[in-house]
């Protein structure tokens, strides 16, 4: 038997490519909106283009081994994103080190090869075993992609128009700045109030994969925050000076008022709704493990039990000896704890409700207060004691982040045909490049703009943090915290979804509008009642895919414009400071459209995806001939029928 061609050096230099891309675009999109895309479908589709239309060469496992690997780097990134920067946040506000390179990729390392090794025994029993019950939207929709590869050449075409479109547009916004990407309206007889839209690619991307529904509930915390709270604040605050603000309320502007109180109430409003979502799972989560370790076995087709084994020893000790982790015996010894239990939750759980309802956050926040009691309770205090939470929380996150995304992988993988323990190797190997490459982006996006700013409000570390700080004793506004958590028990009790309008309230109603114009065009699509069902079908995959590409495009426009921030261009301004090429570039100076230009911008991107959407790709000669031959076949079983 002719052994099948996956683990080529074409896929995995393409999935490793690919890893590192949509990882960094994870990062900078998880950092600004506070949440990540699965990079599967789009990292297949564009291994079809290359590998099938351009290499000529045809073999669906080659390409699975691509998104397998390049899945990998995405999944990474967003666990990586939700804490790390809390590290950075701490070393500004007190003047420290900032974390090392090395620090920074060996915990991600640690936590990337636990997801993997944790999920390999689980395979036969939730991929193959349960294979009916357990439908892993995520995974069965690329083995579809996958095996529709006939038509990948169109499908790879909205891809890159999208990146192509979404990296124009967002280096002209961001770049050289002849529009505002970010359009602000203050509203003067209602003193507190504002609204705006930041006119950005990713977001209409986001708004339209996540679909009206969990746009609107984002939205409507936006509203909440911005229309609501904030002039109640204003309107009873008068010139009292409330902590953490430093100057009388009635002298704060918009964003002022965010940044003292909403923040905080936000904060409390999704921390409150993580946990929510962890106790309304818990059944199933107990259900899940349970059938998980009675499942726990080894199988010829996976890696062998004792090379798990001793990696997972390996990787415990390696967090317990090595001075770059701050980690010792007793947090190395909750990591494998927790890290297996989540993982096993995390790999089950997605087969269920999908990678995007994985409460991820939730089981990070958990995990964050049990270990940061455990250590005050052991004795461990201060800052050390903050970090080493913080580590522990990267790798537990990262595992579960890691393990979800191997157990959809290794679901498209069964039913493409492909060979599980090759597929297992290429996680691995998506793993430690993305650990190799997640330092690096941190840091150069921290460089350019710095975590908790406007640019990059990194919600998720942000929360983190305050969860850490809280139980460690450090002096948080409770009281507003506490009024965030009420008003998401309260959404709750009526029936509504907390998490993505909590998230709404928590970031500024600027992110939050785009993401619901982009689930207006979703719904648009959806209503759409003229076209047939299967033609609507085409519409949205070709939404997805577009959104796919707009996502990776400014992604990688903003990963460009982070690293020309931080290029000196050997001139200096008028107050002897150096300018960099991000400034050099800047003509915002001397000519910009205003708000009114990136609203009539925003408006011809919105065009511009409806109009991919809608377009119809035609046939490829291969699609035709195939076509051509079913006909002829159909035709001569109906002729047999008659004769008979």
């Amino acid at each position: 038997m002719k052994e099948k061609k996956e683990l080529t050096v074409v896929s995995i230099i393409l999935g490793i490519l690919l890893a590192v891309i949509f990882g960094a675009a994870n990062a900078y999109l998880g950092l600004r909106v506070g949440m990540t895309v699965s990079a599967s479908i789009p990292a297949a589709v564009i291994s079809m283009a290359i590998i099938r239309f351009i290499l000529r060469r045809n073999s669906i496992v080659e390409n699975n081994m691509v998104q397998t690997i390049g899945s990998a780097g995405e999944s990474l990134a967003a666990g990586a994103i939700f804490t790390m920067p809390v590290l950075f946040m701490w070393a500004i506000e007190d003047g420290s080190a900032m974390p090392s390179l090395l620090e920074i990729m060996l915990i991600a390392l640690c936590g990337g090869i636990l997801g993997v090794l944790f999920m390999v025994p689980l395979r036969q029993t939730l991929i193959v075993d349960e294979h009916d019950k357990l439908p892993y939207p995520e995974g069965t929709a690329c083995a579809q992609v996958l095996q529709a590869g006939a038509s990948g050449g169109a499908k790879a075409g909205t891809v890159f128009s999208g990146l192509g479109i979404a990296a124009v547009y967002k280096f002209i916004a961001d770049g050289i700045k002849i529009f505002p990407s970010e359009v602000d309206f203050s509203i003067k007889k209602y003193k507190g109030a504002g609204i705006g839209v930041d006119v950005l690619p990713a977001l209409l991307g986001v708004g339209y994969i996540c679909g009206a529904k969990t746009s609107a509930y984002m939205f409507a915390g936006g509203v909440l925050s911005w229309l609501v709270l904030m002039p109640l604040i204003s309107l009873f605050g008068g010139d009292m000076i409330m902590y953490p603000g430093e100057i009388a309320i009635q002298d704060m502007g918009t964003w002022d008022l965010w940044k003292c109180y909403i923040r905080y109430i936000g904060a409390g409003a999704v921390a409150a709704g993580g946990i929510i979502s962890l106790i309304k799972s818990l059944p199933l989560i107990i259900k899940t493990f349970t059938q998980s370790i009675k499942g726990f076995k080894s199988n010829k087709d996976d890696l062998p039990i004792w090379m798990i084994l001793g990696g997972v020893l390996v990787v415990a000790v390696a967090m317990w000896l090595i001075p770059a982790i701050p980690v010792n015996f007793f947090g190395a010894l909750i990591i494998i704890v927790f890290g297996f239990f989540f993982a096993t939750v995390s790999s089950r759980m997605v087969g269920i409700v999908g990678s995007s309802n994985n409460p991820i956050s939730g089981m990070t926040i958990a995990a964050l207060i049990i270990v940061s009691i455990l250590l005050k309770a052991t004795g461990n205090g201060g800052k050390e004691a903050m970090v080493a939470a913080i580590a522990i929380g990267t790798v537990v996150c990262i595992v579960a982040a890691m393990a979800g995304d191997t157990s959809q992988d290794l679901k498209t993988g069964f039913l493409v045909g492909a060979t599980p323990k090759k597929q297992q190797i290429g996680e691995l190997i998506g793993a430690v490049v993305s650990a190799l490459a997640i330092g690096g982006v941190l840091y150069l996006l921290n460089e350019a703009w710095s975590y908790g700013s406007a640019e990059l409000p990194a919600p998720q570390a942000g929360i983190m943090k305050l969860v850490v700080e809280g139980v460690m004793g450090e002096n948080l506004p409770w009281g507003l915290i506490i009024a965030g958590a009420g008003i998401a028990i309260a959404m709750e009790i009526i029936g509504g979804s907390v998490l993505p309008f909590a998230v709404g309230m928590y970031l500024p109603i600027h992110l939050s509008a785009p993401i619901m114009c982009g689930g207006l065009v979703k719904l648009l699509v959806e209503k759409n009642k003229k076209a047939k069902a299967e033609e609507r079908e085409g519409q949205l995959e070709n939404g997805i895919l577009f959104s796919s590409g707009m996502i990776a495009g400014e992604g990688l426009i903003g990963i460009l414009l982070a690293i020309l921030a931080i290029i000196p261009t050997g001139k200096v301004d008028a107050d002897g400071l150096s300018i960099s090429v991000g400034q050099f570039i800047d003509l915002s100076g001397k000519f910009s459209t205003g708000n009114i230009g990136g609203l009539v911008f925003f408006a011809l991107l919105i065009g511009s995806f409806l109009f991919f959407i809608y377009k119809k790709h035609k046939p490829s000669l291969e699609e035709v001939t195939r076509a051509e031959i079913d006909a002829e076949v159909a035709a001569m079983e109906g002729v047999d029928k008659e004769q008979e």
